[in-house]
């Protein structure tokens, strides 16, 4: 069984990540490269103290929180709506950036669409909504099937976010969070992951996707330079971001702090990289002033226990 410092691992490294990340979004690599983050800021971009993490964490806490109670997409989707319209979940009260994807499928979900059928589903609604999001379904695989697992996350992506690329981005994402949860190292996560997710991504309905996931698929994509990895808020480039991050590097910090300084998206690519970098290193590795000044983080500590005790009692 899981402890609950794992579920916290993964929910606080992800959430720290994104904190990092936020006063920073939208600068570019050459403003990173001469003026590196090295630490939680405050303000910047979007105005908000040292500590305060975006969308991305707060719809990874009401997945969280959705699947204390079971697995509903009925259930995911309400409380995706109740974000949007009452702030729940949020570090200070108040929403203050929203991608246009995901606001597109929250207003479709209003006027009364199925949560299946509300996401996103043509080549330009592929941004990194789903992906930021996804990391709670990995805490579910002792209780399905492998099919079962990836079939669900591809039905909690397309709340927002439908498009196959995007449900096989969060496929791959979650594949290999499984595999450290279960105890490899990044670099063997990641090869095992390509290989048994290939159990399903070769079935025909994926095979047109598949061209665009190469690089990830190619089992190299550490060894890229720097200047091949884009850090904007494409799905793909996301979770190659993310990956390049995690596998070259040796602590959380150096993961995350990458990410930040790649530039572009940073929160977003910061979160995804600490999800995953949370769940190896574990949250006592994580810098402990850092988690210190994240918003909420004694509700955050909570939702993490009730996580742990719902999914594995």
């Amino acid at each position: 069984m899981l402890t609950a410092a794992k579920t916290l691992s993964g929910l606080i490294g992800l959430c720290v990540g994104d904190a990092l990340g936020v006063p920073v979004e939208f600068t570019s690599r050459a403003e990173r490269v001469k003026s590196p983050v090295t630490t939680m800021l405050g303000y910047g971009t979007w105005n908000q103290p040292a500590g305060t993490w975006s969308d991305d964490s707060s719809l990874t806490f009401c997945l969280a929180e959705s699947l204390c109670r079971g697995y509903s997409l009925d259930a995911i989707a309400n409380s995706f709506w109740r974000w949007y319209k009452d702030a729940y979940w949020t570090p200070r009260g108040e929403l203050f950036d929203i991608g246009n994807t995901t606001h597109a499928a929250i207003m479709r979900l209003k006027q009364g669409i199925l949560p299946r059928e509300a996401g996103g589903k043509v080549e330009n609604t592929n941004g990194n909504g789903s992906l930021m999001r996804i990391l709670p379904m990995a805490y579910c695989h002792k209780i399905l099937t492998f099919g079962e697992l990836i079939s669900r996350v591809h039905d909690v992506s397309a709340i927002t976010h439908a498009h196959a690329r995007s449900q096989m981005s969060c496929g791959i994402y979650i594949t290999i969070a499984v595999a450290l949860l279960a105890g490899a190292d990044p670099q063997t996560a990641y090869l095992q992951s390509l290989n048994k997710i290939q159990t399903i991504y070769s079935a025909r309905e994926y095979l047109l996707e598949r061209p665009h996931f190469g690089r990830i698929y190619s089992g190299e994509i550490a060894q890229l330079p720097v200047e091949e990895i884009n850090s904007g808020g494409y799905v793909i480039d996301t979770l190659e971001a993310a990956l390049w991050c995690l596998l070259n590097s040796s602590s959380y910090s150096e993961a995350v702090l990458k990410a930040v300084n790649l530039g572009g998206d940073t929160d977003t690519t910061a979160a995804v990289t600490g999800g995953l970098a949370g769940i190896y290193y574990g949250v006592e590795n994580i810098p402990q002033d850092w988690i210190n000044q994240i918003a909420r983080k004694q509700d955050i500590i909570n939702l993490a226990m009730r996580f742990e005790a719902a999914i594995y009692s």
